[in-house]
């Protein structure tokens, strides 16, 4: 059986190896020169899934806490801080994954990376559900107990998706510590 020629290089481009499951474009010297690359199984792994869900849940818990009058008590800033904070940092770590960029900067330890990142998302997480949890008081405005008890049902949810991340990231910052 014959096999196909190599395919030509452009001069000044660059190729990046990738998996079955990724999606790579390469663009001319003159457009950056560089290669751009898409994961699209990312979405379909278990820390993939987990990711997609710390965002939507992480999402539900910082706007129903910001629809109230969360201000009024300084327990609900700390677990807004929390929220925002690991919310806006899994969107940036999604990114990097779903564009394989962990690829190119291969001087970062990404799976150390990984593994501080939702060690410290699942710690702070847990702290703030349970700050949001024992904050919560039935007042007059029942808006702001049900946004608030909701709030916290959604952190303990994200709490356990950070806590399996971290499991999965622990899982391959062994296997690459043992090798």
């Amino acid at each position: 059986m014959e096999q196909p020629p190599p395919p030509q290089q452009r001069p000044g481009s660059r190729t990046v190896t990738t998996t079955r499951s990724s999606f790579t474009a390469s663009f001319p010297p003159g457009a950056g020169g560089s290669t751009l690359a898409y994961d699209r199984e990312f979405l379909r792994t278990a820390p993939g899934v987990l990711m997609l869900a710390e965002i939507v849940l992480g999402l539900l818990v910082w706007t129903l806490i910001a629809g109230t009058e969360y201000f009024l008590y300084p327990a609900f800033g700390w677990v807004m801080f929390v929220a925002v904070f690991y919310w806006v940092l899994t969107i940036f770590f999604l990114i990097i994954y779903m564009t394989m960029t962990y690829t190119r900067i291969p001087q970062v330890p990404w799976t150390t990376v990984g593994l501080c990142f939702n060690g410290s998302a699942c710690i702070l997480y847990l702290i703030a559900a349970i700050v949001d949890a024992s904050s919560v008081t039935n007042e007059q405005n029942s808006h702001n107990y049900n946004s608030w008890a909701a709030s916290s049902f959604f952190a303990f949810m994200v709490t356990f998706c950070y806590a399996g991340n971290a499991y999965f990231s622990f899982i391959s910052w062994r296997s690459q510590t043992l090798q």
